[in-house]
């Protein structure tokens, strides 16, 4: 919609409350049915949240006397269904909704299943972007997977024979509500995959109810459409309805009217970009052939005259001549204060001054290593003194020499501690200082006893 023909520059402000003046006077109320997320309500008394589905959010506010009115007290994850009028919340350019009322709505059976399948597949992958097919944008063959007899198969032919009467369409007719109805749609959508000559396939029906549009909400379909190997374009009920099968497809129509908008171009828009293309290409041609002819003709009149030619290439060679002799002078200059630094590098590391150093420090280290050799030597020779004297005091010969001699019993030369390991007539033998001595043995007594036998040579 234009509202202004004539060139009218507004200011932010003046075009934010035409916005809002155009919003609230179209949209003054509406019933809108979501679920609650961020909400706050602070001191004021006033209730800000997001009412959000799964394909968009919209802000909302309720103010303090709406609030107020409400018989329950709203929950994030609480799907509500409101009464509102858009407006426009100029200091942030957005639009929102402006609540009335505010009513709660139940999840039933239905419902709980959809959003426990959903989460489970979710986890899987299945609706992942990463397995998305691209629809051809010119199909020979389209499969179209719904009831032989309802709305949406009539819709699709009505809008397919408008926009491209000759295209090839593959009809697999399946129940679309009801016991088995599930599986009859997973089983047409693997007879198309095993046609082999299919481009794109629509799976959908008319709208309803909940109950109505359940069989694309089974897992079976789900599978069926993920494991196809032909893009696939859902189109289950009316806009605002979504199933499992819409998750899971390729391609998501709001309508099965809107499916076959979809699925094909129109043979009039193809043939309209076509000639449009044509009438390009032979415009793009006739310009560069007058290039073409300006250029040849602008060289021709040059060739007449080759001195213009000789003189414009002369004042280029002698500009990039000079340009040269610049940029060798700089390059020049460059290397010689390199050539400088490194020099001045290489005096600091010679390696006779690194020789000199090291020399220096060899002579230095030498001298450390005398004396502590010398010191280490005079440390040794006092420790041996020092061993030898305790060496000394405790040695057997130095108890010999001062009158003690050591006997042992023959025949075994057993050392003689004690008398009462004699026994006359035993022989001994005796270490003294000196030499060794032979006894015989005439008595032997304990330390209380004394011997007063005579003195007698042995």
């Amino acid at each position: 919609m234009q509202l202004f023909k004539e060139r009218r520059v507004l200011t932010v402000s003046a075009l934010t409350a035409l916005v809002r003046g155009l919003l609230e006077e179209n949209f003054d109320q509406v019933w809108v049915e979501g679920e609650i997320s961020n909400l706050a309500c602070p001191t004021s008394g006033h209730c800000y949240f997001t009412l959000k589905d799964p394909g968009a959010q919209i802000r909302c506010v309720m103010f303090r006397g709406a609030f107020r009115t409400l018989k329950f007290t709203p929950r994030d994850g609480m799907r509500v269904l409101v009464r509102a009028r858009m407006t426009l919340f100029e200091p942030r350019g957005e639009y929102q909704l402006s609540v009335d009322s505010m009513e709660p709505q139940g999840i039933g059976g239905l419902q709980l299943a959809f959003i426990q399948l959903k989460e489970r597949l979710a986890k899987e992958g299945l609706f992942s972007e990463l397995h998305k097919r691209a629809i051809p944008k010119l199909p020979r063959k389209i499969g179209v997977v719904t009831s032989p007899t309802g709305a949406a198969i009539r819709d699709i032919l009505t809008v397919l024979s408008r926009r491209f009467a000759n295209v090839e369409l593959l009809i697999a007719p399946v129940r679309v509500q009801g016991e088995g109805a599930a599986q009859e749609i997973a089983a047409a959508i693997a007879d198309l995959n095993r046609a082999g000559n299919v481009d794109v396939m629509i799976v959908g029906r008319g709208g309803g109810s909940l109950e109505d549009l359940w069989a694309f909400n089974e897992e079976v379909v789900a599978r069926a459409i993920h494991k196809s190997t032909v893009p696939v374009i859902s189109a289950v009920g009316h806009e605002i309805d979504f199933t499992i099968a819409d998750f899971v497809a390729d391609l998501r129509a709001a309508t099965p009217s809107a499916a076959a908008e979809l699925v094909v171009q129109s043979k009039q828009e193809l043939t309209a970009t076509v000639e449009a293309l044509d009438h390009r290409l032979q415009v793009a041609q006739l310009r560069r052939l007058e290039r073409s002819r300006a250029l040849v003709t602008a060289m021709s009149r040059a060739i007449t005259d080759p001195s213009r030619i000789l003189g414009h290439l002369a004042q280029r060679v002698d500009s990039l001549d000079a340009r040269l002799v610049r940029e060798a002078g700089l390059i020049l200059d460059d290397a010689s204060e390199r050539i400088v630094t490194l020099s001045a590098r290489l005096a600091r590391q010679s390696p006779a001054l690194t020789l000199q150093r090291n020399a220096e420090r060899l002579s230095t280290l030498s001298l450390r290593l005398d004396h502590a050799m010398t010191r280490r030597l005079a440390c040794a020779a006092e420790s041996v003194g020092l061993a030898t004297g305790t060496l000394n005091a405790v040695s057997p010969l130095a108890t010999l020499s001062r009158g003690y001699s050591i006997a042992r019993k023959l025949p075994g030369r057993s050392v003689v501690t004690s008398f009462r390991q004699l026994a006359p007539g035993d022989r001994l033998e005796l270490s003294l200082a000196a030499g060794f001595a032979l006894c015989t043995v005439e008595e032997a007594r304990g330390q209380s006893e004394s011997l007063t036998a005579p003195e007698r040579s042995v």
